[in-house]
C-alpha cells in the first residue's frame, strides 16, 4: 500500500478552506486536463456525509471511473473519501484542515492500492505513487487559488 501526507498553508480561514475543499466544481476545475468528469453528482451540488459521486478520466490513456462516497465529515475540521468501486484495491484520502498563524493548515492523507497483487504494488511503486501525489498537488494548487479568492470562488 502507498501512503503519502501533503500539507499546504492556504491565506484562508478553515471554514473557507473546508467548503471549497467540498465543491464537486473545485475537483473538476482542478483535473480539466484530464478531462474529468462527473457521471453521478452529489444531490445538493456539495459533497456531504454519505454523499456519492462517480467520476470519468482518463490516465495514461486509459479510461477509469470511480465512483467513490464522502463520510466523517466534521465541519470544519475535516472528512474522509474512499473508493467504492473503480480503478484501485482499495483508495482512502483524509483531508484536514485545522488553524495556523497565516491561515489554514491543510493535510491530505491518501493510501491507495493497485490491484493484480505483485504487479500492482511494483506499478505503485515506480510509477502511480508520485503520480498520484502530482495529481493531489495539482487539485490544492487550484483550491488555494480558490479559497484565497484568486480564481474562481464561492459565493459567500
Amino acid at each position: 500500500m502507498v501512503e503519502f501526507v501533503l500539507e499546504r498553508v492556504v491565506s484562508a480561514t478553515p471554514e473557507r478552506v473546508f467548503a471549497v475543499a467540498l465543491d464537486p466544481g473545485l475537483h473538476l476545475r482542478s483535473m480539466e486536463r484530464y478531462g474529468e468528469t462527473m457521471v453521478e453528482a452529489p444531490a445538493g451540488g456539495t459533497f456531504s456525509e454519505g454523499t456519492t459521486v462517480t467520476w470519468r478520466a482518463r490516465h495514461f490513456g486509459i479510461p477509469f471511473r470511480l465512483r467513490s462516497i464522502v463520510y466523517d465529515v466534521d465541519p470544519p475540521r475535516g472528512f474522509r473519501d474512499r473508493q467504492i468501486s473503480g480503478p484501485f484495491a482499495s483508495f482512502w484520502h483524509e483531508h484536514v484542515f485545522e488553524e495556523h498563524p497565516q491561515g489554514t493548515l491543510m493535510r491530505d492523507t491518501i493510501r491507495f492500492r493497485s490491484p493484480f497483487g505483485p504487479i500492482g504494488r511494483v506499478v505503485d511503486r515506480l510509477v502511480l505513487g508520485a503520480y498520484m501525489r502530482r495529481l493531489i498537488e495539482e487539485r490544492n494548487d487550484r483550491l488555494a487559488i480558490e479559497a484565497e479568492g484568486r480564481g474562481r470562488t464561492l459565493p459567500g
